[in-house]
């Protein structure tokens, strides 16, 4: 069996005093087309990253709706991971390709899992590029399959993704954050845009008073009375931490008591997580204004919630990017933002929240306005808290999952493609 991940117990009821009018009631009503239901979802890890925060929300709530859900993680090595890095750049538009022999060892820990993946399940949502390949190696069975992509997949590396898109033929459904992000040629019929969401009942969002994030940040290393400009992310090219440093030292001409804190999230997934760790060290050595976490030396949940409180701006200075879940935890906290025009941020941002940028420059202009002007800064972020309440906490995502789920109990299983058919073990 593949490696269940635990997570506590949600009541769905609790989001009442977050949610806009009607949507837990909707909630509840789609809930009991499905109850008794069994889901599935299948990532590659259980730290680190958007997916993994998704889930530890979502399958509880599942389950408090009556839904019997499950969360599992695929086994894979180093050599595999590293690999599935690579595919996921590519389908993010990086040049790297693909050698025979990693599409052999792709292929070959994707039949694994396909061995090992067992159960009865209605509903299987299989979450990004790394697990995608088991679908085409399971034997065709009962359960609805579901492509999850959390990506910027709207152009895409060509041969990496016909070299992915040969085992997405047997899904029922993919999902993806926006229209500009569905892929050309791609072999599933049935396609729905959902954007992610961020849980506000999460260590990472939950209330916290500017007085508790002062004490968390201070014990850390972190001058509350100083004003700080943040990125959370990992430490992904595409994140261009590198980037943040450079405008935060222009910045810091004019304001010379700033300070820049980089919180990263070291995953298990991402092994060029440590290169670009170590890039960062050599580029800030000896610059005592600028502070770097990671969640294996205690900067955690809470950290970045204080982190996302007590910051005079943050930045996301993505290049690409799916959707940028920092960016909503931002403004949900009523933070000011300045963030790159990249995927789904300037969906969640449509002038409210803060600045969009896409040059070093700029990214340094909209940081010295949001830190010049406090007031237009905490007028932008008020319009983001509310952007956020509307369109972009957990409950809606839960509910537009299930409709999902929904919809496709009700329809007709199409011919499944060759690709989906392949041999496998016992049919879920």
């Amino acid at each position: 069996m593949l490696q269940l991940v635990d997570v506590g117990p949600r009541s769905v009821d609790a989001y009442r005093e977050f949610a806009p009018k009607g949507l837990i009631e909707a909630l509840h009503a789609t809930a009991r087309q499905l109850r008794g239901a069994r889901v599935l979802h299948l990532n590659a890890t259980a730290y680190g990253g958007g997916v993994s925060e998704l889930l530890r929300s979502i399958v509880p709530i599942l389950n408090d709706l009556g839904i019997r859900a499950e969360w599992r993680i695929m086994r894979g090595d180093a050599p595999f991971f590293q690999i599935t890095k690579k595919i996921h750049n590519s389908l993010q538009g990086a040049s790297e390709g693909l050698t025979a022999s990693d599409r052999e060892a792709y292929l070959a820990t994707s039949r694994r899992n396909a061995e090992l993946l067992d159960g009865d399940y209605d509903f299987i949502f299989v979450h990004d590029p790394q697990p995608a390949a088991v679908r085409s190696m399971h034997a065709p069975g009962r359960s609805r399959w579901i492509w999850r992509c959390h990506i910027d997949t709207s152009a895409p590396n060509p041969d990496v993704w016909a070299f992915l898109r040969h085992h997405l033929g047997g899904f029922d459904a993919a999902v993806f954050t926006m229209p500009q992000f569905v892929p050309a040629e791609l072999p599933v019929e049935r396609v729905e845009i959902i954007p992610p969401a961020i849980d506000p009942l999460s260590p990472k969002n939950m209330a916290m008073s500017r007085k508790t994030a002062a004490l968390v940040l201070e014990w850390i290393g972190i001058h509350p009375e100083r004003p700080l400009i943040t990125q959370v992310s990992r430490f992904d090219r595409w994140k261009d931490p590198l980037g943040v440093v450079e405008a935060f030292r222009i910045v810091r001409r004019e304001i010379p008591n700033l300070q820049l804190a980089l919180v990263g999230s070291m995953a298990f997934d991402d092994p060029e997580g440590w290169r670009m760790h170590e890039q960062i060290v050599d580029a800030v050595a000896g610059d005592p204004s600028v502070h770097l976490f990671t969640n294996l030396v205690g900067v955690g949940n809470v950290e970045v919630n204080a982190f996302q409180r007590l910051s005079s701006v943050v930045v996301q200075k993505s290049i690409r990017e799916g959707f940028g879940l920092v960016v909503s935890e931002t403004m949900w906290k009523e933070t000011p933002i300045v963030a790159g025009r990249a995927g789904g941020i300037p969906l969640q941002m449509d002038d409210a929240g803060g600045l969009l940028i896409e040059t070093t420059e700029q990214c340094a202009e909209a940081v010295l306005r949001l830190l010049r002007d406090r007031t237009y800064a905490c007028d932008l972020a008020r319009r983001g808290h509310d952007r956020v309440r509307e369109r972009f906490l957990i409950p809606r995502l839960v509910l537009d999952e299930l409709s999902l789920c929904a919809g496709l109990q009700r329809s007709e299983r199409p011919a499944l493609t060759p690709s989906a058919t392949a041999d496998g073990p016992t049919a879920t």
